[in-house]
């Protein structure tokens, strides 16, 4: 049986990580400035989390949501108070396509309307609903179309009240640092209109935190720099480090009822297990702290490089737009300089490297830069 051929690979093999760097089957070693799309929050192979992992499997990998789970309870009880959100509920799933899911579901239900705002350059997933919100026609079959979204442009804010006011409008739906569209950021004023706009027209407001979430913003959630709660957050990518979960933080103004939502695999043991041991591991090691003080550092010295259109992005969610094509400079930094770094665009590279970044790591990125850019 052949894979399906779906994804561009480099010829290259990683089997091993640790911190902030992998090494592929030939032994070379790289550092990790892309942590497989975000997912890695605490460093590869971090002791605590193996241990956790290890002594769960060993104990019990699996059973299903029909019987009481403790680690559900105490991973929201963790959740609630690192994120500040002790006073919302948890429902647990499995990738962030699904959280955005079950939130556009929940919006749906809760007032009965049907029509969702999106954003231009959105990415939300690739599932039914999630992918009808992403703004890539490319990717929405005609499966997909029958859900109706209107999709406008970051801070237009008379664009969305213009459609808010035709009463239709079941959910805004945003990610405040779009990710795939190329680390743009939502002002913090713009956020904090969307918040009054939602409330007044009686439409769900749904934060897709599932690349920004997590302290890689340097905030827990990346819409806290705008002082707002929304009604629905959707987390992902490192919840647990690598292992598949996710989460939608939910306002006690929606009201659960059995068999409203469902899931095989979400809030399984093992997945608990790896999430609870990723927040002990960002409180112990002061992880956000970190991100602060190394995005600093980044910030600053990237501003000193020439040849750069722009730069964008919070805490170590960056993005570096560039006036040329970058391309090349990416295959340099990785087949020559041994640096994993993501794109947004044919002109954004992305850095998100874990958490755990040291600013050692981050000088010694910076001189692979430079000799990428020679």
């Amino acid at each position: 049986m052949k894979l399906f051929d779906v994804y561009p690979l480099f010829n290259i093999e990683i089997v091993k990580g640790k911190g902030c760097k992998v090494w592929d089957a030939e032994g070379n070693e790289y550092l990790d400035f892309y942590g497989g799309h975000a997912v890695i929050s605490v460093g590869h192979s971090h002791p605590e989390y193996v241990a956790a992992i290890t002594d769960q499997v060993n104990k019990l990998g699996f059973y299903s949501n029909s019987v009481q789970n403790s680690l559900q309870q105490k991973l929201a009880d963790k959740l609630g108070q690192a994120s500040g959100y002790d006073d919302y509920a948890l429902f647990l799933v499995n990738t962030g396509a699904e959280a955005n899911e079950n939130a556009l579901k929940l919006a749906s239900f809760h007032n009965g309307k049907k029509r969702v705002i999106s954003f231009r350059h959105s990415f939300h997933g690739r599932t039914s609903a999630a992918v009808r919100v992403t703004d890539n026609p490319k990717i929405i079959a005609p499966v997909n179309e029958g859900l109706p979204v209107t999709y406008v442009h970051f801070e237009d804010i008379e664009a969305v009240e213009a459609e808010l006011q035709k009463g239709d409008v079941s959910s805004v739906i945003i990610e405040c640092i779009q990710g795939v569209g190329g680390i743009k950021l939502a002002s913090d004023s713009f956020l904090q209109q969307l918040r009054a706009l939602c409330t007044r027209y009686e439409a769900c407001l749904i934060l897709d935190e599932i690349q920004s979430g997590y302290g890689r913003s340097g905030k827990f959630f990346a819409h806290q720099y705008a002082g707002i709660r929304p009604d629905i957050i959707t987390v992902a990518k490192g919840i647990a480090n690598g292992f598949p979960m996710s989460g939608v933080l939910i306002s006690p103004m929606f009201k659960p009822s059995y068999g409203m939502l469902g899931t095989t695999f979400g809030g399984n043991h093992l997945a608990c297990a790896a999430a609870i041991s990723i927040l002990d591991i960002m409180e112990k090691e002061n992880l956000i702290e970190n991100v602060c003080q190394v995005s600093d550092y980044l910030m600053t010295e990237l501003h000193k490089l020439s040849g750069i259109k722009d730069i964008r992005g919070r805490g170590l969610m960056i993005g570096i737009e560039f006036k040329e094509p970058i391309k090349e400079i990416r295959s340099r930094l990785l087949f020559e300089q041994k640096v994993f770094t993501g794109v947004a665009g044919t002109h954004t590279i992305r850095l998100l490297p874990p958490l755990c970044l040291t600013l050692e790591e981050a000088a010694n990125f910076m001189e692979r830069l430079k000799k990428a850019l020679k």
